[in-house]
């Protein structure tokens, strides 16, 4: 019952913010929905760690470890974003007569994300892929701006290409599934159990084709274009559920994958994965040097978290699976909180640009107290989550046996890491420009963001046992050695 709570709710949540009589409190029924379903989305991981997994409809619906996970990482920030848009959404809004519109359609994504996880039935997923792509581009072109309308223009076309691409390779999959019996239910664990008897080429080229598909809507390199684009135009709740958990779905899609191509005996690709997710996070790691705009510095940083993630799959041991599970965890809760501190910048100084952000600290301390914190989040520095789940890649790496992978990941991490604080250190102590004064920040901004940086804060000096328990469920789920 709570999974069925925690994945339809939002749906039931769109339905109510489009009903006339409703509109106006279209944002607190949303808050509520979603604030529900991230409760039973808890439950859920309970029973599943008791379990090992739920299902809601025996056939259909059902979650295991890592499917839990990335369904308590929808719920958790979709809800933060609702908080935050409340004030957000009121205050930069030029379209304020259509905010039922944004909430119904916000509801339809975070229902689209939390479903694809949790559908049992493997060719189904691809329908709940491409419905969090539709969505999303709706709400990336919100404003009706013209720059809003081309970045999600651009959106579609680079990530709607990808959509016969996956789809094809889902159909060779099914090829590969039958050529195999076929006596299983064509599910995750029914693939993963048929992956030894599946005619590996096939397995191989079905891999690649829902990698290049899913690849562009993970916002891999070189297929990340469209990416920085849909950030800087987009409402800033959006940003946070696109660069925390709608890049974060389609790769748990293309993880699900490996994970049988890493059971095959003679179809394995883990060696390309270390190859391009370290192309991702080097092209990430020289944008970031380069940026203009403090929104693109941190789509560009979710290009290089993409890419650790993957790196950390295709070392294909337990010990990285468990790397890379935190990886996707704590990339989530952290960039989450970046893009609520850059839309508090963007409120208080009405300005995407790096170069006219000039002593943060003193124009909106709030604001600049809460862009230190994300931005040293993110960047990896120690104490924080990313640090610890970065150097347990890392470690895990040396014990594989990848010595060059692991040394340019690091030099990688380093040069982002840099890039980052170099870009916020003028924006936080350089000299205030003469202006007006910043304007005041909305109390829902100001609260999703103390709630957002509870967990990042926290998790950096102590990980919850129930957390760790799922985080060993979910690597499990990923395979390895």
């Amino acid at each position: 019952m709570a999974l069925m709570v925690a994945v339809f709710l939002p749906l039931l949540a769109a339905l109510l913010c489009w009903l006339k009589p409703l509109r106006s409190i279209a944002w607190g029924i949303t808050v509520f929905c979603l604030a529900v379903s991230f409760a039973a989305t808890v439950v859920t991981a309970g029973q599943v760690l008791g379990r090992g997994r739920v299902v809601a409809i025996p056939g259909w619906i059902e979650v295991d470890g890592l499917g839990c996970l990335v369904l308590l990482l929808v719920t958790f920030v979709c809800t933060l974003a609702a908080i935050y848009a409340g004030g957000y959404m009121r205050h930069g809004s030029s379209s304020k007569a259509r905010l039922w519109w944004f909430y119904s359609n916000y509801n339809l994504l975070v229902f689209a994300l939390a479903v694809v996880p949790a559908i049992k039935r493997t060719n189904l997923v691809w329908v709940g892929v491409e419905l969090v792509t539709l969505f999303a581009t709706l709400l990336v072109a919100y404003e009706s701006t013209a720059g809003a309308l081309e970045a999600s223009w651009k959106m579609a076309i680079l990530t709607i290409m990808g959509a016969p691409i996956s789809l094809f390779g889902f159909l060779v999959l099914y090829w590969a599934f039958r050529s195999a019996g076929g006596g299983l239910a064509e599910t995750w664990a029914g693939l993963y159990a048929m992956s030894s008897t599946m005619p590996p080429n096939l397995l191989k080229f079905s891999f690649l084709l829902v990698f290049v598909g899913f690849g562009a809507k993970a916002g891999l390199a070189p297929m990340h274009t469209w990416l920085p684009d849909a950030h800087s135009q987009a409402p800033t709740p959006v940003c946070a559920v696109l660069s925390g958990v709608k890049t974060t779905v389609p790769l748990y899609v293309i993880l699900r994958f490996l994970s049988i191509i890493l059971a095959s005996p003679e179809a394995r690709l883990g060696e390309w994965m270390v190859v391009i997710g370290l192309f991702s996070v080097g092209i990430a790691a020289f944008l970031l040097l380069q940026v203009r705009e403090y929104k693109r510095m941190f789509a560009f940083s979710t290009v290089e978290h993409m890419g650790i993630i993957l790196v950390a799959a295709g070392f294909a041991t337990h010990e990285a699976a468990y790397g890379a599970m935190a990886q996707m965890l704590n990339h989530a809760i952290t960039k989450s909180l970046c893009f609520y501190a850059a839309g508090m910048v963007l409120l208080a100084l009405g300005t995407r640009q790096i170069s006219e952000v000039r002593g943060l600290f003193r124009t909106s301390p709030f604001a600049g107290s809460a862009l230190l914190l994300c931005s040293l989040a993110i960047a990896g520095a120690p104490p924080f989550p990313i640090f610890l789940s970065e150097f347990s890649i890392l470690s895990a790496g040396l014990r594989a046996g990848h010595p060059a992978a692991v040394t340019i990941l690091a030099i990688f991490i380093v040069i982002a890491f840099v890039a980052i604080l170099l870009q916020v250190n003028g924006m936080l102590f350089g000299k205030p420009q003469p202006s007006a004064p910043a304007a005041a920040i909305p109390l829902s901004c100001r609260t999703a963001v103390v709630l957002a940086a509870i967990p990042v804060v926290i998790l950096g000096v102590y990980i919850p046992g129930p957390v760790h328990s799922l985080l060993t469920l979910a690597a499990q789920q990923l395979g390895g050695r």
